[in-house]
């Protein structure tokens, strides 16, 4: 099998992640089991399961929320009218949304005001859509591929901007906006990209390692966006690519004559899962783990009020 492995940096969780499964696990050790988290408060099958065992219920319609309990939305965010609705049940509410999710509902909220219709560039019925244009009433209208673009009909193009899901792939957005822009010559695109510094990271990472190996590993669930866009990406630049949930997953058909295999870790799946991932690999033949040079990440977000120990 191979003889090396290559480690992409940076890899596996980032800030949002950290601080959505921190905000479930202070709320467990402040308030008590059980606290209910509306839809898995990240895509990772460990993490859930994890939470699961520490008390963390996980419900889908907050009518299976009773009474008086805590209630935490996933990082994903979640629509004005989740949010009414759990206000109106009367229960104490922590806000996991990441905040670079949370950045473009507030540049949402300003621009309706003024106005604007949006165009929003994401995956139909991926929680983070759902959540960004269940900001708004009506006036947003989303776009999946450049084809959407062509047929996208709007109320009005004077005031337009475009938003997008923050898990895209770089390269798949950039060309879904010049095609809006195309169109739309006069649209608004965001002052800084709505693409996360960690999507951005991890990809760029990938594009690194792809050249220097014979085939790509990403470590992430089947729901996670950004860890199936490491894997399209890798693919994309030539190297065969294969996403795990665990390493179990693992096939040995898939390393045939391969020397170097690089690996890496969608921005929800924890480094234990990577760990066990290197295990599997060096009992397959790996006989060295080298990491990449790669971007620090250094970004922290604080918790919500209220949640402090």
């Amino acid at each position: 099998m191979t003889s090396e492995v290559l480690l992409a940096e940076p890899r596996g969780f980032c800030a949002g992640v950290d601080r959505a499964i921190d905000i479930v696990e202070h709320a467990l050790t402040k308030f008590g089991r059980p606290i209910y988290v509306r839809h898995e408060i990240v895509h990772n099958t460990y993490v859930v399961d994890d939470l699961k065992k520490k008390g963390a219920i996980f419900i889908e319609e907050l009518a299976d929320v009773p009474p008086g309990a805590t209630l935490i939305f996933s990082a994903h965010g979640v629509s004005r009218a989740i949010q009414d609705e759990a206000e109106r049940r009367g229960f104490r509410i922590f806000d996991a949304t990441c905040p670079l999710v949370s950045k473009v509902h507030v540049e949402l909220a300003k621009l309706h005001k003024e106005g604007y219709e949006f165009i929003m560039i994401g995956h139909k019925g991926h929680p983070e859509v759902e959540g960004t244009m269940g900001q708004l009433d009506s006036g947003i209208h989303l776009v999946e591929d450049v084809e959407d673009v062509a047929k996208v009909q709007l109320g009005q193009t004077e005031l337009l901007a475009v938003v997008t899901q923050t898990t895209l792939s770089v390269d798949d957005a950039a060309e879904i906006v010049a095609a809006v822009k195309a169109r739309f010559p006069h649209v608004r695109e965001p002052k800084q990209q709505d693409i996360c510094y960690a999507t951005q990271n991890r990809q760029d990472a990938v594009k690194l390692m792809s050249p220097l190996v014979d085939v790509v590993i990403v470590v992430g669930s089947p729901t996670s966006s950004n860890s199936n866009r490491l894997r399209e990406l890798a693919d994309r630049l030539g190297t065969p690519a294969y996403m795990v949930d665990s390493a179990g997953d693992l096939q040995e058909s898939w390393f045939d004559g391969a020397q170097k295999v690089g690996l890496t870790a969608g921005a929800s799946a924890p480094d234990v899962l990577v760990q066990e991932v290197i295990a599997r690999l060096r009992a397959m033949g790996a006989v060295s783990v080298r990491t990449l040079d790669g971007i620090q990440e250094t970004i922290k977000f604080p918790l919500p009020k209220g949640l402090k120990l």
